[in-house]
């Protein structure tokens, strides 16, 4: 994925306090930056829509 160009789109988004802590926690614990798990959640939605 390293080699990919990105089309990019700047994405500002609001959470609820528990909802970033939650996010936080969860790049913490996995090591992974939010952008990826955020995108990974979008493209699981994509999929799952399409079916």
């Amino acid at each position: 994925m390293a080699n990919k160009k990105w089309a990019v789109k700047r994405l500002t988004i609001n959470l609820a306090s528990s909802e970033a802590q939650t996010l936080f926690e969860y790049c913490n614990t996995t090591g992974r930056p939010a952008t990826d798990v955020i995108r990974e959640l979008i493209r699981k939605l994509k999929a799952t829509t399409n079916a």
